[in-house]
């Protein structure tokens, strides 16, 4: 494991000015050569036919949508639904296709869901969130209450909040972030990044000093950005060159979420980047945010 990076310390007015950017920045403004290279990046991220990138294609979809392009998505992706037998892989193709703008693929997610087969339940509650849906709420109220699988509860749970501002679902995210389990504070970080608010700055700060991993940080860290922390958005901007290709990523993508302009060039050179889910994240960023 890394040692723990040393805090950083921002005067006051600084960190005043840095949230103030953060809430006012206007659009990031890209060269015509820059906006073609993110979009080449996306168009051929989101063909790229080896199995094992398949998750990597549905983030090139969800950048090109993100971009405005969503309606290159829907004809690569929506005769794959009819092919398709990996239920998770099933949960990514219907997800990108309703972020894109068709809604009948909704149904996929809550059939799945529905499943007595439990292999994709978590995407299905997960794409659900991401698409700010519940499907069948009392199948989505089930698997929070009584599923054993703590990811599936998180995501049940993050659709739950999101969609119908549940209190009981957003108190038990609030529980997980300040648990022991590793993967509730993460995944945890990563929702309350999305839907939380500003009270949940101080408790993710207060995690910082006792993340497990330096992935875990990093989750913790882009959440900070996104709820607009000035010192979690220098920290974001710091992980866009961080050595695992994970955190770069990572960063990229939540470069989006917390509206960080002031990211561009180090964005703009990830398009270079030996990751392939890297470049993709990061060409997905710089047309979310210069539209």
């Amino acid at each position: 494991m890394k040692d723990q990076p040393a805090p950083l310390v921002l005067p006051v007015l600084l960190g005043a000015f840095l949230f103030t950017s953060l809430s006012a920045a206007p659009p990031m403004t890209l060269t015509p050569e820059t906006k073609a290279k993110a979009l080449e990046t996306l168009r051929a991220g989101i063909r790229i036919a080896d199995p094992e990138k398949f998750w990597v294609t549905m983030h090139a979809a969800e950048g090109l949508t993100l971009g405005g392009y969503g309606e290159e998505v829907i004809p690569l992706l929506e005769p794959k639904l009819s092919t398709e037998q990996d239920a998770q892989h099933l949960c990514g193709l219907a997800r990108e296709l309703v972020r894109a703008g068709k809604r009948e693929p909704l149904a996929v997610l809550v059939e799945v869901l529905r499943r007595d087969d439990s292999y994709g339940h978590t995407h299905a509650a997960e794409s659900l969130y991401k698409v700010v849906e519940v499907g069948d709420e009392a199948v989505m109220r089930e698997r929070f209450e009584k599923s054993a699988n703590l990811k599936l509860r998180l995501m049940a749970a993050a659709a739950l909040a999101r969609k119908l501002d549940d209190a009981r679902a957003y108190a038990f995210i609030r529980d997980c972030r300040d648990g022991k389990d590793p993967d509730g504070l993460q995944i945890a970080a990563w929702i309350l990044g999305i839907i939380g608010n500003r009270s949940d700055i101080e408790p993710l700060r207060a995690r910082l000093g006792d993340a497990p991993t330096p992935l875990i940080r990093a989750y913790v860290v882009n959440a900070l950005a996104c709820l607009g922390d000035p010192d979690g958005l220098a920290r974001l901007a710091r992980d866009l060159e961080d050595p695992d290709p994970m955190i770069r990523t990572y960063a990229a993508t939540f470069a989006g979420d917390a509206k960080a302009v002031s990211t561009q060039k180090r964005l703009e050179a990830m398009l270079d980047d030996p990751d392939a889910d890297a470049r993709i994240r990061a060409a997905q960023t710089l047309l979310q945010l210069s539209r």
